[in-house]
């Protein structure tokens, strides 16, 4: 698999093991947002009153009341670096404290309580600064020296989401020279924190990782990963899964119908090409351009694996099995469909041949293949279906038919689609059940007939 990087399928983002057995990952992104938020204030204030500094130095059998002269939060610049759903809850904490509000988010949308600014303008004019983004390539650290030293004197630096977005080593340096006032960290570049520079350090407030363990943190997560499950097997989108493309209930509704023509699509294309699959192109022209396309090449994968793999196969591991068998995956779309309202056309390249397939939806509900190599036809796609290559010339349907009858076949549809007059045919044929072997074998050795292939959907 090789997925496009505008918008192709989904990376592997989930446990590696769990995806590849094709179970759905999901985490709770807001179970522990207030439980985050409070720490973080809880931080600040710890911070800027020397609170545990000065328990330890009266359990330590002092009265130095002198030395813990603390810093109101009011009236101070806060500054929210990620200004999701923990950065707007601490945000609107911070204001009720008295405090004007900074914002640096590039993906966030306006929030009427954090003036939205440039990462740069925020180093330069916060006096206090709280992380809140999720660590990436572009996240990690940061904040570093250079940026250590666009801050204002006697800055004050908060980290409750991910270690590792702070260079630690240039935080010390930078609490040791007086530059930064303090600092308060929950969460470490490597955890349990093992030599860290920031440990131990005067004025500097460490917790091992406390962000979500409160208990009410806990009963949220308990509760809503179980709402989750529950959602997934009463048919409704995962939410919040890591390891498929997000959905909402109505796009997941409008989509299934093309996902479910899709995966019968590639059913049918892995039993008429018996050829190794190595590349496969999907065209997705009309309405479908509506819908995200990831759900449904999913879909397709499914459809293609599933006939030739044994075990479970689904939406989460398909994809991931296509990269291992090394198939590379491409998708365009257009909004302009031909003949069709909707069409989903599926190409298999090997060696400078091409097989194609393609689909649409009748009425968005009735599937229906209408297009194999070049042959244009009009298959229900279900059931047991025999598909014929003959010689464009009386005689191929009759015999065909023939030895159904013979071998009490019933047809249910059927339907010939040509290329050119007095070329060849393809004749394709619905049937009420299952076959043998050997009938298709009767029917391929009539000189008329140049292929024969059954097909189970």
């Amino acid at each position: 698999l090789a997925p496009r990087h505008r918008r192709g399928l989904w990376p592997l983002r989930a446990d590696a093991a769990a995806t590849r057995q094709g179970v759905i990952v999901m985490n709770t992104p807001e179970g522990n947002t207030v439980s985050t938020a409070e720490l973080t204030m809880a931080m600040m204030l710890a911070l800027s009153r020397n609170i545990p500094q000065a328990q330890i130095s009266l359990v330590g059998g002092e009265w130095d009341r002198k030395s813990f002269k603390g810093t109101e939060l009011n009236g101070k610049t806060l500054g929210v670096v990620g200004v999701g759903r923990i950065g707007r809850t601490v945000a609107r904490r911070a204001a009720a404290f008295g405090m004007r509000v900074i914002g640096y988010d590039p993906f966030a949308v306006s929030d009427p309580e954090i003036e939205m600014i440039s990462l740069d303008e925020l180093i330069c004019s916060a006096d206090y600064i709280t992380m809140h983004t999720p660590m990436t390539d572009d996240t990690r650290g940061m904040i570093s020296a250079p940026e250590l030293a666009k801050m204002k004197d006697g800055v004050r630096l908060i980290n409750c989401a991910r270690g590792g977005l702070i260079d630690e080593a240039d935080l010390a340096a930078a609490v040791e020279s007086g530059k930064v006032a303090g600092c308060a960290v929950d969460v470490y570049s490597s955890e349990p924190p093992s030599d860290n520079p920031l440990v131990g350090l005067k004025n500097v407030v460490c917790t091992p990782h406390l962000g979500a363990l409160t208990d009410e943190a806990q009963q949220n997560v308990a509760e809503q990963v179980a709402q989750q499950i529950v959602d997934v097997f009463d048919g409704k989108p995962a939410q919040n899964a890591v390891n498929l493309p997000m959905m909402e209930a109505d796009t997941l509704a409008k989509v299934t119908p093309y996902a479910d023509l899709a995966e019968r699509l590639g059913k049918a294309l892995v039993q008429l090409w018996d050829k190794p699959i190595k590349e496969i192109r999907v065209t997705y022209s009309g309405e479908l351009t509506e819908c995200p396309p990831d759900f449904v090449t999913a879909s397709l994968l499914k459809g293609i694996l599933s006939v030739l793999m044994e075990g479970p196969i689904n939406h989460v591991n398909a994809p991931v099995i296509a990269r291992e068998r090394g198939v590379r995956v491409s998708e365009v779309t257009s909004t302009q469909s031909k003949d069709f309202a909707n069409l989903i056309t599926v190409e298999v390249v090997d060696t400078g041949e091409t097989f194609s397939i393609a689909g649409t939806l009748f009425g968005l509900k009735d599937p229906r293949i209408v297009l194999i190599n070049d042959y244009h036809v009009d298959v229900v796609p279900e059931g047991h279906i025999i598909f014929c290559t003959n010689s464009d010339e009386p005689g191929a349907i009759s015999y065909v038919s023939t030895i159904l009858a013979e071998h009490k076949v019933n047809i249910a549809n059927m339907t010939v689609g040509r290329q050119e007059r007095g070329g060849t045919a393809a004749t394709v044929i619905n049937i009420d059940g299952p076959v043998s072997s050997d009938v298709v074998a009767a029917i391929e050795a009539s000189p008329i007939i140049s292929d024969a292939k059954l097909i189970r959907l």
